[in-house]
């Protein structure tokens, strides 16, 4: 038997969270034809083309990607990939944050950025390459891990934008985090903002006109490449979500 967990909003497709199936040694292909065949035709519908697949809490892209072999016993957990709109607000505690992915001259961002950060100095603005990102969720670990650091004198660095980059390049020098994340040659970037919600409304009204949508399901083959996390590891996590965990811990442990 398989076992599929249903999660976000493909819950809302099947009216619950959790299915069987007496379904052996089946593709992730095949298995997403059966649950289309069964969803209710009143129910919001399955993208099949933006979902982040774990087969027993390895991520599928990092395994054999819809032609990965699933066998009884295996659960499979299904949620629906949240593209990068153009802009994303978080809440940490009780301080805002917005993540904007810009669309800008390759070659002027660091000049773009800086212009930005001169019109709202109350703000604190960290760019990085938009490739960096495995999910919103992935980004909000993260910078929660800054923002832990800030309040315990714990940073990387006297910014709290450098701290988020470091952690999210997972280094403790700024040139291999500029090399590895670095937005000067990037034609999209994201822009991590925290300040207050009057602050980030005004900064979203002013960044309207340049900014776009990420596909953050499409870096993922990348950033395990890039930190060299394998199947293996991944399957040794037991999470839903074992790649931003593995990210989340490297940024944690960073010590200087």
């Amino acid at each position: 038997m398989i076992v599929i967990k249903l999660l976000g909003g493909a819950k809302k497709s099947f009216g619950k969270d959790l299915i069987q199936t007496d379904h052996d040694d089946i593709t992730i292909s095949q298995l997403l034809e059966y649950l289309l065949s069964i969803k209710p035709a009143d129910t919001i519908t399955l993208d099949t083309k933006n979902l982040l697949i774990a087969v027993n809490g390895a991520d599928s892209s990092a395994l054999s990607g819809h032609d990965t072999l699933i066998h009884s016993g295996d659960v499979v957990s299904i949620i629906p990939v949240i593209h990068g709109g153009s802009r994303s607000h978080l809440m940490i505690g009780h301080i805002h944050v917005e993540l904007f992915n810009v669309r800008n001259q390759k070659g002027k961002n660091y000049a773009f950025l800086d212009h930005i950060r001169a019109k709202f100095p109350s703000l604190v603005l960290a760019g990085l390459s938009s490739k960096s990102l495995a999910s919103i969720s992935h980004a909000k670990k993260i910078v929660s891990l800054s923002l832990y650091a800030k309040k315990h004198g714990l940073m990387l660095s006297k910014k709290l934008e450098t701290d988020i980059l470091l952690r999210f390049a997972a280094t403790t020098q700024i040139s291999d985090a500029i090399k590895t994340l670095g937005i000067e040659q990037q034609n999209e970037f994201t822009i991590i903002a925290i300040g207050k919600k009057s602050s980030l409304d005004k900064l979203y009204s002013m960044l309207a006109t340049n900014l776009t949508s990420i596909n953050y399901a499409s870096n993922i083959i990348s950033i395990t490449r890039r930190f060299k996390i394998s199947k293996k590891h991944l399957s040794a996590v037991d999470s839903e979500f074992p790649l931003e965990d593995i990210l989340a811990e490297k940024a944690a442990v960073l010590v200087l």
